[in-house]
């Protein structure tokens, strides 16, 4: 019997591969299910709203899902400025997309393309361009807080690895010498949110991820156990050589006892 009364988990390369349904991925959230435990999808995606991965899972992957079930790292990005932000400082410069906007309006900033902008946000933005980019490097210059949503640095893709939001960050960086403040994983800010979220205590969950950069680190960095399997990114070879283990580690979700 598992000690958790909750659990974290990722998407891509954990409950599904790309547009591909993972059975063992879907087998393991009917179990949670039929537990009662409560659990929270936690993304790196920026562009998608909860709305819109809570649709994806239950249309393409028959994953029935809410949007309360989902943790995006524009929410993420919302809840720490909530906690930051001055009430007259609530200016933000957007270098994203659809649910980085949308997720800021949701928690009462103002979205401006002023170069005097409070914040500059960047994520995934597939619209990026030089013009974008100067208005950030701008109102960094001017004294923006610069924040960006993940540093994910590749997105897989059927044409091959698109650049990821790191890349654009990267190069308002470049730029600015400024180094932001990242919310999303390996970062703990995502990780303090989503215990806020649940209302459980970080000793009483576990992240659950393909991936040890982003989703085991996220883990370790914020104190929180964590569940490797090796159905997407990472591969016991790699993690033999690692000094820091996940937690647990598994072939297939099928293996984990809940």
């Amino acid at each position: 019997m598992s000690k958790y009364k909750a659990y974290f988990i990722d998407l891509d390369g954990t409950i599904y591969q790309g547009k591909k349904k993972m059975p063992s991925g879907k087998r393991f959230i009917d179990r949670l299910k039929a537990a009662n435990i409560p659990y929270l999808f936690v993304t790196n995606n920026s562009t998608k709203s909860p709305e819109d991965v809570a649709d994806n899972l239950t249309k393409n992957h028959d994953i029935k899902t809410s949007a309360d079930q989902v943790y995006t790292s524009s929410m993420a990005t919302a809840d720490y400025l909530k906690t930051i932000a001055l009430p007259d400082k609530k200016s933000v410069y957007i270098v994203g997309e659809s649910g980085l906007r949308d997720a800021l309006i949701n928690a009462d900033f103002t979205i401006t393309n002023d170069e005097n902008a409070d914040f500059v946000v960047a994520g995934l933005d597939r619209a990026f361009n030089y013009e974008k980019l100067t208005t950030a490097t701008l109102a960094i210059q001017r004294g923006a807080q610069f924040i960006a949503t993940n540093r994910d640095s590749n997105l897989p893709n059927e044409r091959g690895m698109l650049p990821g939001a790191g890349s654009l960050i990267s190069a308002i960086q470049t730029a600015t010498q400024v180094e932001p403040t990242v919310i999303a994983k390996p970062e703990i800010p995502i990780m303090d949110g989503a215990l806020k979220k649940l209302h459980i205590n970080r000793q009483d969950v576990v992240m659950v991820g393909d991936n040890y950069n982003t989703d085991i680190l996220a883990g370790i960095n914020s104190e929180i156990d964590t569940l490797l399997v090796y159905s997407g990114v990472s591969t016991p070879k790699q993690i033999s050589q690692i000094t820091q283990k996940p937690t647990h580690e598994v072939e297939t979700l099928d293996n984990w006892i809940i």
